[in-house]
């Protein structure tokens, strides 16, 4: 297989995969494009490789930066706006958990919480208070492995001079 084939089977792939982790197609295909791309790209360079519009090239990646995903860089002497992706895979998974995180698990914690309180005493109040304290609990303990997660690249270092003492 040839670069361009492998590339574009990649941008296909790591797209499909986006969906699995809250972004839309587009979106995970401009964020592959911009993986393995060299140099920051405009906005005319990722409609011409991935055959979109402006419009929805402008769309994913204003998207992908309020994920964390992309960020505009500046090219000395040139007027067009150009973007880049982080490319530690380890970054990048911690940032996708992070805006997971923000966007999915703490607004249900947060209606969770709020309705953990429920006063009656009747058998549907009593179902309904159990079912949503087990979810409640699991909601914790998702933000706790989450928050491992998170931290955990911040913390390499203690974790490395623990493992240097032991």
């Amino acid at each position: 297989m040839n670069y361009e084939e492998a590339k574009q089977k990649y941008i296909q792939a790591w797209g499909t995969l986006g969906s699995s982790w809250g972004i839309n197609r587009t979106m995970g295909q401009i964020h592959a494009l911009m993986m393995v791309s060299t140099e920051p790209l405009s906005t005319d360079q990722i409609m011409e490789e991935l055959k979109i519009s402006r419009g929805n090239a402008n769309m994913n990646i204003r998207a992908l930066m309020d994920w964390g995903l992309v960020e505009k860089v500046l090219v000395p002497g040139d007027r067009k706006e150009y973007f880049s992706s982080e490319k530690d895979v380890m970054s990048l998974a911690v940032q996708v958990a992070k805006e997971r995180k923000r966007r999915e698990l703490e607004p249900i914690l947060k209606v969770l919480n709020e309705v953990k309180g429920v006063k009656e005493d009747t058998m549907e109040a009593r179902e309904f208070k159990a079912v949503t304290t087990d979810l409640l609990g699991f909601a914790r303990q998702s933000e706790t492995v989450l928050d491992m997660f998170i931290n955990s690249k911040k913390n390499w270092f203690f974790r490395l001079v623990t493992k240097i003492k032991g």
